[in-house]
């Protein structure tokens, strides 16, 4: 195939995944990124893209995709009055410190490496959506000052890791310490500022294998991916939220939750060789 016919595949491709990653945030609330991550990487692989770097550009670029759906979902939460500043200015630092370590791991791991390290922490996503109560509590209001510090890091760390942005770790976090649930979605939309701005400028210069790097690939962000999938969320994931209100969430949310385990099981297959 050549270049340009590998290009025009590639963007129909991404097409696809940005409209369905935005329907997927709207509809269920739920960061963009575990779905991009894992639909980058088949997507590049089955366009004959493979090497030592994969994933690193798959988690850069959904990273990259984070930066303005977090700011455009935060502004919009702000406007409602939704978002605890106070918890945001509080861990903010130490997440801060979390995503940039958690740049520098990402960056020395092997692709190999970080899809089992994806793998694993998608089944325990999963498994919390599908089976988690929002009665689950381990305390009565979230921690601060030496104990945020020293759990933000994580919050952090692991979401570079994923790819992701502040939802998945950071809404189940705060609901467990009695912040409630829509506050904490829109408190979460700012961790993912903090989590996605140190993260991409790092990835940004960061040499990735010339097989790993599809076209118009700078350090380990793809912009082609990175522009269509901000031009398909935008669309669709107004149309995602309009659709959630005449659902039923919390099913859906199981339903979404058996689906991510399988997504990450295959991951996990395939890095294990199987």
């Amino acid at each position: 195939m050549g270049d340009m016919g590998l290009l025009f595949a590639m963007a129909a491709v991404l097409v696809v995944i940005g409209a369905f990653a935005g329907v997927l945030a709207g509809l269920l609330g739920v960061g963009g990124g575990i779905v991009l991550v894992p639909a980058f990487f088949y997507a590049f692989t089955t366009l004959g893209y493979g090497g030592a770097d994969l994933m690193q550009v798959c988690l850069a670029t959904s990273l990259a995709t984070i930066i303005v759906t977090s700011i455009r979902s935060v502004l919009s939460h702000n406007k409602k009055g939704a978002v605890d500043w106070e918890i945001l200015k509080g861990w903010a630092p130490g997440i801060a410190i979390g995503a940039v370590i958690g740049m520098l791991t990402a960056a020395s791991l092997r692709s190999q490496q970080l899809q089992m390290i994806f793998g694993v922490l998608a089944v325990v996503i999963g498994l919390y959506m599908t089976f988690g109560k929002s009665e689950w509590r381990l305390g009565n209001a979230m921690p601060r000052g030496a104990k945020a510090l020293a759990g933000s890091p994580v919050i952090g760390f692991l979401s570079v890791l994923m790819g992701i942005g502040g939802g998945s770790f950071g809404v189940p976090t705060m609901t467990l310490f009695n912040v409630p649930i829509h506050r904490a979605v829109a408190t979460a939309a700012g961790f993912g500022v903090i989590i996605a701005v140190p993260s991409v400028a790092g990835f940004l210069l960061t040499d990735v294998d010339p097989a790993s790097k599809p076209p118009f690939t700078i350090g380990a962000v793809n912009l082609v991916a990175f522009g269509l999938v901000i031009a398909m969320t935008l669309i669709t994931a107004p149309m995602g939220a309009t659709l959630a209100h005449k659902t039923d969430a919390k099913r859906l949310k199981r339903v979404f939750g058996l689906f991510l385990i399988l997504v990450a099981l295959n991951m996990l297959r395939k890095a294990l060789g199987y």
